[in-house]
């Protein structure tokens, strides 16, 4: 049979959320003819007087809070008609904690009748996406109260949360990940006329990784909270074909330098786009303004501490092939790799084409980022072993190269 389900999403000064009502439930709980579109048309008041008057919300000092249905709509779920309203309730003194939720909508009259109550969002305890969602409990004939945990949460649990919604955003993202790798296989080296060449030294690699690292947290730092405090809204198949072209630079930078010192800029300029994908996430939240500024900050820690694990995974061995005769082949090789992927995204994503042909590669690469960083790892002691290069002198560089 089909059931009822009241949805709540649970806010600091109020609960939002809907009440969805299967139509042919309904009809034999008011005794009435319904359709889908009597429903709205001729039963319109008489129903919403009905449900309204069957839903209650008890706070802990036992004093009632305003209940408050919207316009309804007909919606069908699970192939069947629900009548769904949306739903406020508002505690006396503008703060919400625990309360019970009375509801006997349809179960009233129809004994067998099930009504699934759950919480889709609520920050302070971590719930924040529909996969997050907590089932309170059903609601029947014998059971028409159930008690909501809307003051159990804190801002550290909320934080928590997304920041590992930061590090899983990233974590998944191939292109994110790739526009990453593109842009770290070049920072063990320095431009020579044009040309790639190893650093003299382990020390300026790092130093030109931190560089890479910080110009790309700084820019998708910036957009990232500009776009989810609404000063920037862009549609996301520009923003994502935007990004499918920043590792189609950075695989070409790799390949041979637009630039000197062009990775940085590059990672700066596109970390800006990249910023606003990752804001699209924030924005399907439906954050209060009051958790905007953790939901930020924790988002993008996670998205830091990702990154970080990819430079520390993938750096050492960057840098031990670096200095090795192999490491040419590799970075082309590499940004090769990188350059078809971005294409095809490219590609997909302005919809000249209708799908990826490298999506299994891409998602089998993504879910194996240990054995990944191994085979780099395994194949710079093998390069050392076989084929080691000692770099050029420092006196050798440029002025321009030895920033």
């Amino acid at each position: 049979m089909s059931t009822s389900a009241v949805l709540l999403d649970i806010r600091d000064d109020r609960v939002e959320g809907e009440v969805q009502l299967p139509v042919d439930r309904l009809a034999v709980a008011v005794h009435r003819d319904l359709t889908p579109d009597s429903v709205l048309g001729t039963d319109r008041a008489f129903l919403k007087r009905y449900t309204a008057g069957h839903i209650g919300a008890v706070g802990e000092d036992e004093r009632s809070w305003p209940v408050t249905l919207g316009t309804g709509t007909v919606r069908t779920i699970d192939g069947t008609a629900h009548l769904v309203y949306p739903l406020t309730i508002r505690p006396p003194d503008g703060t919400v904690t625990d309360f019970d939720l009375r509801y006997d909508v349809i179960v009233q009259e129809l004994l067998t009748h099930k009504v699934i109550a759950t919480v889709r969002y609520d920050f302070g305890r971590g719930i924040l996406r529909t996969d997050d969602a907590e089932t309170l409990g059903v609601l029947d004939f014998s059971t028409k109260s159930i008690e909501v945990p809307a003051g159990e949460g804190s801002w550290l649990r909320g934080f928590a949360t997304t920041a590992g919604l930061g590090i899983e955003h990233v974590g998944e993202g191939a292109d994110h990940l790739l526009f990453l790798l593109m842009l770290l296989i070049p920072a063990p080296l320095v431009t020579v006329g044009g040309r790639w060449h190893a650093a003299p030294s382990a020390r300026r690699s790092v130093v030109r990784v931190v560089h890479v690292v910080t110009a790309f947290a700084l820019g998708h730092s910036l957009t990232l909270a500009l776009a989810a405090a609404g000063a920037i809204d862009l549609p996301s198949r520009p923003v994502e074909t935007l990004i499918a072209l920043s590792i189609a630079v950075s695989a070409v930078h790799a390949v041979r330098p637009l630039v000197a010192r062009g990775e940085v800029f590059i990672a700066a300029g596109f970390g800006l786009v990249h910023g606003l994908a990752f804001a699209s996430l924030i924005g399907e939240l439906g954050l209060d303004r009051g958790a905007l500024v953790t939901t930020l900050l924790g988002f993008n820690l996670g998205i830091e501490l990702t990154q970080l694990l990819v430079v520390a995974l993938m750096m050492p061995s960057l840098i031990a092939l670096a200095r090795t005769a192999v490491y040419p082949a590799f970075r082309i090789g590499m940004a090769v790799v990188g350059l078809v992927f971005s294409v095809s995204w490219m590609l997909e994503r302005a919809t000249l084409t209708s799908l990826d042909p490298f999506e299994g590669v891409q998602t089998w690469l993504v879910g194996h980022p240990l054995l990944v960083a191994a085979t780099v790892a395994a194949s710079a002691v093998v390069a050392h072993q076989v084929a080691p290069r000692t770099p050029r002198p420092a006196a050798e560089l440029s002025n321009g190269d030895a920033l």
